[in-house]
């Protein structure tokens, strides 16, 4: 096991401190050179430990006079044994799995969730964790709301970060908040998809992402390095970027799409969904799947198995990411130094909407 920087060592002294409120708000730390001495570090050391402590906004230099508590560490609440979970939809496709292993994991821990919805609008995100906040939760589940977009919800955010409510994403993450997330590895996954296809010989690889949400970004970042990986060009042309609003538009706006995936043997779409969409279009138009154009996915959810042709596709963790997330978001509820972050390998299930060029 890797060692404690010494920083670090300082870091979460001082935090434990001001948790435990014996350095309390507005008190005055140590000077350097005391906590040179008290931790046999260099001043140096010690100067990048105040800078973290500065970042997380839990101290404050002031020039001539020292570093104070900012932090005002506020009365313990008594735990009522209640988790948020906070989805962005629910309904047949892969989130009541998700919820499924959610719910097992608490329930055997004496837990009972409150669920929520937010249909993946930031002003129902809002609303929603505000309502949690008020009714009092010990501990948040939310998978982000538009991820991929900054986020207009911080405050409320930071607001539970001062009552030291745990919270932990799923699904995706807000790339600039310091949350711990269970997750796919979404960026491997996209190069693990644009890599299959690449290894069945195909060069022209047209893309389908969704433009608001982190995973679209990640998974195109993968599939931009398996193409630059094999040598292969990256055509913007080839791309297509949808956001939530256009979801149900796809259906119907054929000749964007097949503009965009002219020319191409192959497209990597993001999610089944989507693939279920492309494959309903492709052959509205003559375009045989896999004959003319292979598809593949992501998440490996029943729409891919029952498909008309059976979607090539990276398996989602489901149950799994679900009973995980509850676990690891009460052992920060035990211990708020909890490493709670997992970022689960991809694998892809193999089916019938990929053909291999090699063996033509």
């Amino acid at each position: 096991m890797a060692e404690t920087p010494k920083y670090m060592v300082l870091v979460n002294y001082i935090k434990n401190k001001i948790e435990t409120n014996e350095l309390q708000y507005g008190e005055k730390l140590n000077s350097e050179n005391e906590l040179s001495s008290m931790f046999s570090i260099s001043r140096q050391t010690v100067r990048q430990a105040i800078n973290v402590l500065m970042q997380e906004k839990l101290v404050e230099s002031r020039r001539g006079s020292g570093t104070y508590v900012t932090f005002n560490v506020r009365p313990k609440r008594e735990p009522n044994m209640t988790i948020g979970v906070v989805t962005t939809y629910v309904g047949d496709y892969i989130f009541p799995n998700i919820i499924r292993g959610i719910e097992t994991v608490l329930t055997e821990n004496g837990y009972s969730m409150q669920i929520a919805f937010t249909h993946n609008k930031v002003q129902n995100e809002k609303r929603v964790l505000r309502s949690m906040l008020e009714k009092g939760v010990d501990g948040l589940i939310v998978e982000p709301t538009q991820s991929g977009l900054p986020n207009p919800n911080i405050e409320i955010y930071n607001e539970i970060e001062k009552q030291r409510i745990p919270v932990l994403f799923i699904n995706s993450y807000y790339p600039n908040m310091k949350i711990p997330h269970v997750a796919l590895d979404d960026h491997k996954a996209g190069f693990l998809a644009t890599e299959h296809l690449i290894r069945a010989g195909h060069q022209k690889i047209g893309g389908i992402f969704k433009s608001d949400d982190n995973q679209g970004h990640l998974r195109y970042a993968g599939y931009q390095q398996a193409l630059l990986k094999a040598g292969l060009e990256i055509c913007d042309e080839n791309v297509l970027w949808y956001s939530t609003e256009d979801l149900a538009d796809l259906s119907v706006d054929t000749r964007r799409i097949l503009h965009r995936i002219e020319g191409c043997t192959a497209v990597v779409c993001y999610n089944d969904e989507v693939a279920l969409e492309i494959l309903s279009l492709l052959k509205a138009h003559g375009i045989a799947v896999p004959e003319q154009i292979s598809l593949v996915s992501f998440d490996n959810s029943n729409l891919a198995a029952m498909s008309e042709v059976p979607l090539t596709s990276v398996a989602h963790p489901l149950n799994l990411l679900g009973e995980t997330a509850a676990a690891n978001l009460i052992g920060l509820i035990n211990d708020k130094m909890f490493k709670a972050t997992v970022d689960f390998e991809p694998r892809i299930v193999e089916r019938a909407s990929v053909k291999n060029l090699h063996s033509v």
